[in-house]
Formats: C-alpha cells, structure tokens, sequence
C-alpha cells in the first residue's frame, strides 16, 4: 500500500472532524491527531502552510486558542464529494452521457490547463482532443464546480447518447485508462482487506485504520466517475472496493469519530 502525504491526511481530518461548530481545529488538536497517524509535528506544519497557501485552509482563533479551518471554496468541495464518496453513484445506462467542450481565447491560454484539470479531477473520459465525457448524472455536480471556478462561459454541455461505430464499452476503454483504474481498486481491497477480518477495534487503533482507510478511498470515485457496469469489464474490482469501503466504513467510523472528539475536547479544555 502506497504511502500517503500528510497533505491528503490533514484534508480528510478537516473534513470529518472540521465541519460541524466551531468548523475549526486547534493546531495542538491537529498535531496530536496527526501524531496518531505517525505524522510528526514539523511535517504537519509544513503541509498545513501549503494548504493555506492554495487557500483550503485558513488561520483562526477560537476561545484564545490558535488553530485553522476550512476555506469556503474548500468547504463547497468537500460537500459536493460526499455523495461521490460515500453513497458511490453509478451511473444505468439510460442515463446517458454528459458531453463538454470549451473554446478558450488564446489571450487567456491559461484558462484552458484550469480546465482540463478540473474536468479531469471530476473523473471526466476524453473522447477526442478538446472533447470530454463523463456519466450523465455528472451534470449538476460538473456545472458546479465550473461557476466556482469562474470557467462556465468557456464551456458548453450536451446530454445524450453514443451513436458512434463499434461498441460503446470498446470506446469506454479508450476514453478512460481502465486498467490503471482498477489496478488502483486492486490496491485498496489488498490494502485494507485485513482490517475487516480483526476483532472489533478500540477508539484510538480504529482513528488510525479509518483516516488513511478514507484518505485512500477518497480519489477513486473520481477517477471511476459511476460509469454503467455494463461497459466495465467482467468482475469489475470497483465493486468489491466500494463494498469493502462501506463495511469498513460502517465499522469503524464511529469509534474514530468518538477518539478524534476525545482529542479535540482535551485540546479546547472541555
């Protein structure tokens, strides 16, 4: 299983643990969390001021005590993945298939990087140069995410079906990289397999198998955007992942919740 950055820890801890009242960690609550994950203080800091520095975390006091919180921008991403995350949509067939191209000036050239990363972060195939698929019941959360980041007016969208030659699951394996895909579902079920079959954990033990269990899942509903099982291959591994991903989640979430919040309360002195 591949190591996972500090980065990507600190962003699930946030949003688990950040987002209800006071939407605010303390920086002692923070680094002692971060400990139980094996990650020194000076690494926290490190990746804490990069975060700020792309504006997902923002400085704040609460009671006296110094600490960070969610920005806005990052708040609204984070709600727009929950249900990519843990209700794993997949798209039926009859749903279709959402289309977007853009034309972009070249006077703002740098506008069309912005794009291809943002669709390709929301797990977008391409079907062609400048063409870009994903499942049709991709459309809210893709409009979504295009006016937060001011790149609507480049885009224009279309919904419908593939009447192309050759059949759909041959171009389906053309517009997204499959094998990559699943290889990356086979590492999270040999990954994390073991935890399902140990005795039921304690708080502490079950905080430190649930963040990087999560931090883990977290990407791989975007890179496999519920693309109808029909045009998957045969024992597609994404299902074993995401059942695997709901056992766990479902064993562990709450004695995690129960340790953080011990943490959290000895931090603020409640």
């Amino acid at each position: 299983m591949r190591e996972q950055s500090p980065r990507h820890l600190i962003l699930s801890l946030f949003g688990l643990y950040a987002r209800a009242d006071p939407q605010w960690l303390s920086v002692r609550s923070l680094i002692t969390l971060m400990a139980d994950l094996d990650v020194d203080a000076a690494a926290t800091r490190s990746s804490v001021s990069r975060l700020k520095k792309r504006g997902v975390l923002e400085s704040a006091r609460v009671g006296g005590q110094a600490g960070y919180r969610l920005s806005a921008s990052a708040l609204a991403v984070l709600r727009e993945g929950d249900a990519r995350i843990w209700a794993r949509p997949r798209a039926a067939v009859a749903d279709g298939w959402l289309i977007v191209v853009f034309s972009v000036p070249e006077a703002e050239r740098g506008k069309r990087h912005e794009l291809r990363s943002l669709l390709t972060r929301l797990g977008f195939g391409t079907a062609t140069p400048g063409v870009w698929i994903a499942p049709g019941t991709a459309y809210d959360e893709t409009l979504a995410a295009l006016d937060r980041a001011g790149l609507t007016a480049y885009t224009e969208h279309f919904r419908g079906s593939y009447l192309g030659s050759g059949p759909t699951e041959v171009r389906v394996a053309e517009w997204w990289d499959l094998p990559a895909i699943a290889a990356l579902y086979d590492e999270f079920v040999a990954g994390h397999r073991p935890q399902a079959r140990r005795r039921e954990p304690d708080p502490a033990a079950a905080y430190a198998a649930y963040l990087p269990m999560l931090t883990a899942w977290r990407r791989l509903p975007y890179l496999d955007p519920g693309i109808p099982l029909e045009f998957l291959p045969a024992s597609w591994p994404g299902v074993e992942a995401g059942t695997l991903f709901a056992d766990l989640d479902a064993r562990l979430r709450e004695p995690a919740a129960k340790h953080a919040g011990a943490v959290i309360g000895r931090a603020v002195g409640t």
